[in-house]
């Protein structure tokens, strides 16, 4: 997956055959050193809003992936190897909530995304999309919901029916209540064809009841050959899954391999064409299919080539960046496959939808950013996936 960490310790030696004569070069691995995150806050420059700061609320975080905004203003965070903390008031709380799943941190898994039920003021649930041990070192994505009571959650248990999650990889997932009220739960498919598997629920994007049920209007319930769950396949793996704040609509982005992240607006019992299509190439080189586009699937609205490793995602909506209002803002992980250049980056459209233009922001820093979300105070929150991870504020540079 694109957004693993993969720098090696030591050269690589390649050897080159010239007349006869082999000539050996030491390659250097493909990476920047990051240096370590300052106290701040740093002030920016940007194209279209004037200066910004960027203010680190919290640090020693290990692997943060995901935030949610309790009504009362604190936040929920995941943490990779399987803890959900409080911040309060951007002080990180020492004792981690208990009751969370026993999660499988190999490779990409482990603890992922947390959101809280739409009458989370009444019942308290929260939700959480984690990697669940499956016997014989191998992992499952998985979807759990718990109450919160003070520092625990209880009466925590996995939805109902996920019966077919087999598999090491593609274990990513994200979860966002649409709002019809339903779940919408995504799935990895970065390996062979299980994305285009109407059997499979690796590469999709489910629609289940808030209590993990099939909802009797699927749109593959009852037809043969096809897992009810099923509300969109041919996806690879999903690092960000919103509502986005205006339409209603579901959207989604997705990690190519080697170029190919792409956004998509997310349509009932559509195939969004992993692995038959992709803008992208296999890590090897070649290209991934020979033309990116297919009738009957669906064309992204936004690709990357290269690819940025994008992770987390918002649509701005709010006042305290004006020039930004409409935009989409995305993370990255790491951009070309180059560790070290992770950073932020501003799709802008136009009135039909259509990209007119992109910014990147914050490279100075080379941060893994894992996560985007606008705040209730319509400031936008990032978390930086290391393993000494940060919650950062960006606000204008004029406010305090």
């Amino acid at each position: 997956m694109a957004s693993a960490r993969a720098v090696a310790t030591v050269p690589v030696v390649v050897a080159i055959l010239i007349s006869g004569l082999v000539v050996v070069h030491a390659q250097r691995p493909a990476g920047l050193t990051v240096p370590p995150l300052g106290a701040g806050p740093f002030i920016f420059d940007t194209a279209e809003q004037p200066k910004i700061r960027v203010t680190v609320l919290t640090r020693g975080l290990s692997h943060p992936w995901a935030i949610a905004f309790m009504p009362d203003g604190h936040l929920l965070v995941t943490e990779r190897p399987g803890r959900l903390r409080f911040i309060r008031d951007g002080i990180l709380d020492p004792q981690p909530i208990s009751g969370v799943p026993t999660v499988r941190t190999d490779g990409n898994g482990g603890l992922m995304d947390v959101a809280l039920h739409p009458r989370f003021g009444e019942n308290h649930l929260v939700y959480l999309t984690y990697t669940k041990p499956a016997g014989n070192g191998r992992g499952a994505p998985a979807l759990a919901r718990g109450r919160l009571d003070g520092h625990a959650l209880a009466e925590v248990r996995g939805s109902r029916g996920h019966r077919g999650f087999e598999g090491n990889s593609g274990l990513n997932g994200r979860v966002v209540f649409g709002r019809d009220g339903m779940v919408y739960m995504s799935t990895g498919g970065n390996t062979s064809k299980e994305s285009q598997d109407p059997m499979s629920l690796r590469g999709k994007i489910l629609r289940l009841t808030d209590d993990g049920a099939v909802p009797k209007d699927n749109p593959f319930v009852g037809r043969p050959g096809y897992r009810p769950e099923i509300y969109t396949l041919g996806h690879r793996n999903t690092l960000g899954l919103i509502v986005h704040p205006v339409t209603g609509e579901i959207w989604n982005h997705e990690n190519g391999p080697n170029g190919g992240d792409e956004v998509n607006i997310i349509s009932r019992g559509r195939n969004y064409g992993w692995p038959t299509v992709s803008f992208g190439r296999a890590y090897p080189g070649p290209r991934i299919s020979e033309h990116p586009t297919q009738e009957g699937l669906e064309t992204p609205l936004v690709v990357w080539l290269p690819a940025i490793a994008v992770a987390g995602m918002t649509v701005y909506t709010g006042d305290k960046f004006p020039a930004w209002k409409g935009s989409l803002i995305v993370g990255s992980l790491r951009e070309g496959g180059i560790a070290g250049t992770g950073h932020l980056q501003r799709v802008v459209f136009n009135t039909r939808m259509e990209e007119i233009r992109r910014e990147s922001m914050l490279r100075e820093m080379r941060q893994r950013i894992r996560e985007v979300r606008q705040g209730p105070d319509e400031l936008l929150y990032l978390l930086t996936d290391e393993d000494d991870g940060a919650l950062l504020r960006i606000e204008p540079a004029e406010e305090r």
